[in-house]
């Protein structure tokens, strides 16, 4: 029993190079028998500069430990390197499965063949990991995301002056997201009812930069109709940018992932909508996925997607449109976040 206490008490959290021990598991240690021993999961992150990663972070955590399971997690920051590192440091520490949202899809590579070489099962998570053999893929519907974000900005304008404001270009989210939004578009901008007089991407989904691009635009004195930004964050910069031209709220703004500062500018009337994916059903589902495979376990799939090498086994689930007319049924709802935070916390 002291040496199982002892192996429990060595199982820890690394956050940003911090140890964080999870508590939780060693409250009553004689819960695991020989015949269920825990499994480490790993969980890297290549990137929390959105606010809903750590929602992710926290949700999974919690539903690996309901399942039995230790989880180390580790954040790089869109730093490819130190992930890789990071991802290298887990397979040393024994995990039975690594949890990855890659920093860079594609330069995340070598670091899952190290992990593949090892024995180590892989998920890619939220963000599909690139010509690599990966075991599962578990995400969204991206590409219906995209159709939702330039679907509810056709409904209120069908023709001028549009911009694409992409994600960054090194996610495949952001493939994913232009494509849907694209085939919305599609048709009008064929017949010309539709000028795409912007179509950038947005390195690491960087705020300031999306800032920079629509300033830039309206600094010459051209026109714009409607802007189809693919994040919230990217949303908050081109926004920001609108507002000094005094042109914030006259201007339809589209986005995803439901942040709050996104759902207070909606109610405010300077954002048009958002998309909302349900980050507890993602989390706990990909906790589950990755506590089936250390135990052994092969879920089956339906689903799968070619990442350039194999493939993959997928998951997706479906998102959800959310305008001011449908708050109190969606994020509201479901606890995302309440209508005290929306409606009466200041918009950032």
């Amino acid at each position: 029993m002291k040496n199982k206490i002892i192996l429990l008490l060595a199982l820890l959290i690394i956050i940003s190079g911090t140890v964080y021990l999870i508590s939780d598991f060693l409250k009553n240690s004689s819960e695991f028998s020989q015949e269920a021993k825990p499994v480490v999961i790993g969980f890297s992150m290549g990137t929390t500069r959105e606010e809903r990663w750590f929602t992710d972070r926290d949700l999974f955590v919690k539903k690996a430990q309901e399942l039995g399971a230790l989880v180390s997690v580790t954040l790089s920051d869109y730093d490819v390197d130190k992930q890789i590192s990071q991802i290298e440091g887990l397979v040393k520490q024994g995990v039975n499965v690594i949890v990855i949202i890659p920093a860079d899809s594609q330069k995340i590579a070598p670091a899952i063949k190290i992990a593949k070489e090892a024995g180590v099962k892989v998920i890619a998570y939220d963000r599909l990991i690139g010509d690599s053999d990966i075991d599962l893929y578990i995400s969204f519907d991206n590409v219906k995301v995209g159709q939702m974000e330039a679907q509810n900005i056709l409904d209120i304008v069908d023709n001028g002056r549009f911009a694409y404001i992409g994600g960054s270009p090194d996610d495949n989210n952001s493939v994913l997201l232009k494509e849907g939004s694209m085939k919305v578009l599609a048709d009008k901008i064929a017949s010309g009812d539709i000028d795409l007089v912007i179509d950038e991407p947005t390195p690491n989904w960087d705020p300031e930069e999306a800032y920079k691009t629509v300033k830039d635009y309206l600094k010459s004195g051209k026109k714009l109709d409607a802007i189809i930004a693919a994040n919230d964050g990217t949303a908050s910069g081109a926004i920001r940018a609108l507002a000094e031209f005094n042109l914030d709220g006259k201007i339809p703004v589209s986005g995803q992932d439901a942040e709050l500062a996104a759902l207070q500018r909606i109610v405010a009337g300077t954002q048009t909508c958002t998309v909302y994916k349900p980050i507890a059903d993602l989390a706990n589902k990909a906790a589950e996925l990755a506590v089936a495979l250390a135990r052994g376990m092969n879920p089956e799939t339906v689903n799968f997607t070619d990442n350039g090498k194999i493939q993959v086994p997928s998951y997706f689930l479906e998102p959800i449109a959310v305008t001011k007319n449908n708050l109190n049924d969606t994020v509201i709802k479901d606890g995302f976040h309440t209508y005290d935070e929306i409606y009466q916390t200041p918009v950032k």
